[in-house]
């Protein structure tokens, strides 16, 4: 299996008929901070739990530093740190309970940093977490798989219970946490700006597949629109295409793609054509609409 700390080759599945990932391929590199965007439904929460091998996929592999993600050894699962899209371990015990309980059972344990985060997000260790807010128990969720100090930290939709101050409260939280331990994120989310504030790295997951992974210093480089004006005689698919939507006014539309440092389509074979450059908020809305 690939040596990266994630990934999955040929990853297909489905519900009732329905097809949600079709032919996945994916890898997270080491040190990465990855965020996978997609519309909901998209199969973001169905790939993760695919990835840290909570649900077995139709066809297809995946792993975990280089271990079979439906056969992780005790090594691996003690280098992962995961935080479902809705947290409710351990609904009857107190939060410091939980977290006692939880700290026997990996030797990275950082007890520290447990009590200074809860006092920080004035999470009360003797409250039962069946009384936390959604916020609260996603908050306590990331406390939690932060504490192991983990190699690799799995977050499905982890600010999606959260005001907009504890999003960006989360989000510094990793990227501190990152920048200390040296930790590989994959995150999934729908909203553009976490990807903005803390991913090196960006996946869009969109109808199935992979339309787009890079790294977001390059997607400016490799990544644009081509406006057409009505009339133009265009080929049935143009090199690099990933959409294509015609516009009211008889206009079209194309999401493009490059390799870095190779040349778009040449222009002036269509009259009239433009080429736009897109921020990465209108990158996932023009490939996901």
């Amino acid at each position: 299996m690939n040596e990266t700390p994630l990934g999955c080759r040929d990853i297909r599945h489905g519900f009732d008929r329905h097809v949600v990932l079709d032919g996945i391929n994916w890898d997270v590199p080491q040190g990465a901070v990855f965020g996978m965007v997609g519309r909901n439904g998209a199969g973001k929460s169905t790939l993760i739990r695919i990835l840290v091998g909570l649900l077995r996929p139709q066809e297809g592999k995946s792993w975990v530093f280089g271990c079979d993600s439906l056969a992780l050894n005790d090594a691996a699962k003690r280098r992962l740190g995961y935080v479902p899209q809705q947290p409710n371990a351990f609904p009857w015990l107190e939060v410091g309970q939980m977290l006692d309980f939880l700290g026997g059972f990996y030797p990275s344990w950082d007890a520290a940093y447990v009590e200074r985060m809860l006092e920080r997000l004035a999470i009360s260790p003797y409250t039962r977490i069946s009384k936390l807010s959604p916020g609260q128990r996603e908050s306590l969720a990331l406390i939690r798989a932060l504490a192991i100090r983990p190699d690799l930290l799995v977050l499905d939709e982890p600010a999606a219970a959260l005001d907009p101050v504890e999003r960006r409260e989360l989000l510094r939280e990793i990227a501190a946490r990152v920048a200390e331990c040296g930790t590989t994120v994959l995150f999934s989310t729908h909203i553009v700006t976490d990807l903005e504030r803390v991913a090196s790295h960006v996946g869009v997951l969109h109808g199935g597949r992979v339309l787009v992974n890079a790294a977001v210093d390059d997607l400016k480089e490799t990544h644009a629109r081509l406006r057409l004006p009505h009339g133009v005689g265009m080929p049935e698919q143009l090199p690099g295409e990933i959409t294509r939507r015609r516009q009211s006014d008889g206009s079209l539309w194309l999401g493009i793609s490059r390799r870095p440092g190779d040349p778009w389509p040449v222009l002036d074979m269509y009259p009239g054509a433009r080429l736009e450059e897109l921020s990465l908020e209108e990158l996932v809305v023009e490939l996901t609409q």
